[in-house]
């Protein structure tokens, strides 16, 4: 099992480093539109929206790369006060929200791809490109953001028992009480 949870790690982690490369992309994209508008004098019609379709794969496929590195928005008001242990139970308790919400994005995401495949759905624009490729990693990222789920269920079950949490199996593990502490003694030799 741990095999498999660091695998599902790896994946997650490897397909968010290469898709930080997108913005390279995105960026190459509009300064190519900007290049050719107002120095060249042609306006190239595909460049803008191309970079606006790599970026919604961007930004849906990066879920599962943020669950693994604990970068999804906590509101820390009470949250972070909390141990480790009292962590991982809030995160235990609150895991139906999360299979919820990750339920509809499969369920309907799959619909939405399913649909633009069929249908054969092009954007309005001069250049019509097709949709269904960019809306066809929604449902791919939901299963994997599923998978890295039931990883950090698993993580904070591990945290309840006292076993370890190793970052390459499981992912960034929440910060602790003494990782706090230990950087406040390292602040205060300063």
């Amino acid at each position: 099992m741990l095999q498999i949870a660091g695998g599902i790690t790896r994946l997650n982690r490897f397909i968010g480093k290469w898709l930080s490369l997108a913005v390279l992309i995105i960026f190459a994209f509009l300064l190519a539109d900007v290049v050719m508008r107002y120095l060249v004098g042609q306006p190239t019609i595909w460049t803008a929206e191309l970079a606006t379709l790599i970026f919604g794969v961007y930004a849906i496929l990066g879920g599962g790369f943020l669950l693994a590195e604990r970068g999804h928005v906590n509101v820390d008001i009470i949250y972070g006060s909390f141990s480790p242990r009292r962590k991982a139970l809030l995160d235990i308790l609150t895991y139906p929200l999360f299979l919820l919400f990750v339920g509809v994005l499969l369920w309907q995401g799959w619909d939405i791809a399913w649909e633009s495949f069929v249908d054969k759905e092009q954007t309005n624009s001069i250049w019509k490109p097709y949709l269904w490729p960019t809306k066809a990693f929604i449902p791919v990222a939901a299963v994997l953001l599923l998978l890295q789920g039931f990883v950090r269920l698993w993580s904070d079950i591990r945290v309840l028992q006292g076993k370890p949490v190793p970052e390459d199996v499981f992912g960034v593990p929440a910060p602790s009480d003494s990782h706090a502490n230990a950087a406040a003694a390292g602040e205060a030799q300063e």
